[in-house]
């Protein structure tokens, strides 16, 4: 039975749809359009359409179709809706289920597009919302009120690697009957916690570490049909944040070495993790698994493994991070992550550059933190490669 498959397996067959010609590879049905026999079925599926019936791409297709199984397949929950992008995911999980005057409670440490929709554009819409510093339960008991709509978190924060006891929190939230909304792209959908503690909507930027490969855009929203069918889907098929169908067969491919990937890129990450922990030109370096984390007691009860990503947190000024950043050979220098190329980002200049200097002191975002997102290459050129480029400092 598909249901009783492991992980691997789920992500080379689940949810395919073969057409009449059995091809092997998942078809991409690149078509905006579907047509109907008759304008009496037109009618009907207007009305309701079946399983496999589809209106138009921007309410769903075939191939977007499959990777939506797939996915919540893996995840272990009853349905999902595939997206343009990361953010568009975010967006519209949190704008499919809020009103002018609900009230949300967030975590502060947050992605800064993400603080971007929770700080203007839900406010500009009339919705109130508190932050909390994440890893604060206290904070969250007194913040959440009878009147609270949704949480928002990420499971692991971006970039300071803060780890939330997810199901402290959703025990929480759902004593007012709040939903529990959680960006999980930190914590990959390998090794995700986010449906077992009890998360209502799970979002993924598809562009991390299920593409991987530096190629298309994407993202999905995941949870119960109920959810996805009747609150995300009216919203995203009326303000047109779908998936294309070439981006979806993208992402099908993708996920048939997903496992494989974050597995090896884990075991990297450990390794580099463990070549820089005591070394005498940064002040820390921040890992879920790592016993000097803040929260590792949390991370290891909660997470399989560790994840693809650390940060490490140069001492001195930002001229050090930037001459650490340039002396590297192998790395690139970029904003995404989770990528088969090993890619390293300067946060406090660039994805969270619009913050205020307080805030990034707040959530630890210091001229010398440095996010290293580990790839596939060997895990011995790239702690040669960030061993040399410490030494230029």
């Amino acid at each position: 039975m598909a249901q009783d498959w492991k992980k691997r397996t789920q992500l080379v067959h689940h949810g395919v749809r073969r057409s009449q010609y059995g091809e092997v590879s998942e078809a991409i049905y690149l078509t905006q359009g579907f047509v109907y026999e008759t304008a009496e079925d037109a009618e009907a599926r207007f009305i309701e359409a079946g399983e496999d019936e589809f209106i138009y791409a921007r309410y769903g297709n075939p191939t977007v179709r499959m990777f939506e199984d797939r996915i919540a397949a893996l995840e272990g929950v009853q349905d999902g809706f595939a997206t343009a992008s990361g953010m568009a995911a975010v967006n519209g999980a949190l704008m499919s289920v809020l009103k002018a005057g609900d009230h949300v409670v967030s975590s502060r440490a947050l992605f800064g597009s993400c603080l971007y929709i929770l700080e203007e554009v839900l406010v500009r819409f009339g919705v109130q919302v508190t932050f909390v510093d994440g890893t604060n339960l206290d904070e969250w008991a007194a913040a959440i009120r009878p009147d609270t709509t949704a949480v928002f978190l990420e499971s692991i924060s971006n970039p300071t690697l803060e780890i939330i006891d997810l199901a402290a929190v959703c025990e929480l939230a759902h004593a007012v009957s709040a939903l529990v909304i959680v960006d999980n792209a930190f914590a990959t959908p390998i090794y995700s916690y986010a449906h077992q503690c009890g998360a209502d909507l799970i979002v993924y930027s598809t562009t991390k570490h299920v593409d991987g490969q530096g190629r298309c855009l994407g993202g999905v929203i995941l949870g119960s049909k109920d959810l996805i069918r009747g609150k995300v889907e009216p919203f995203l098929k009326h303000t047109g944040g779908a998936m294309s169908p070439f981006n979806a067969w993208v992402m099908l491919k993708s996920m048939e070495t997903l496992d494989l990937r974050v597995r090896a890129q884990t075991d990297t990450a450990v390794a580099m993790t463990t070549a820089l922990e005591s070394h005498p030109k940064l002040n820390h370096v921040l890992y879920p698994h790592a016993k000097s984390h803040p929260q590792y007691d949390l991370g290891i009860s909660l997470m399989e493994r560790g994840g693809t990503v650390l940060a490490i947190d140069i001492k001195g000024t930002k001229e050090n991070a930037f001459r650490f950043l340039n002396a590297l050979e192998i790395f690139t220098i970029s904003n995404n992550f989770a990528d088969a190329k090993s890619i390293v980002t300067h946060p406090a200049t660039t994805t969270h550059q619009r913050l205020p200097d307080d805030q990034k002191q707040i959530l630890g975002i210091t001229p010398g933190l440095v996010r290293i997102s580990l790839g596939l290459e060997d895990s011995h050129d790239l702690i040669k490669d960030v061993l040399q480029a410490l030494d230029k400092i």
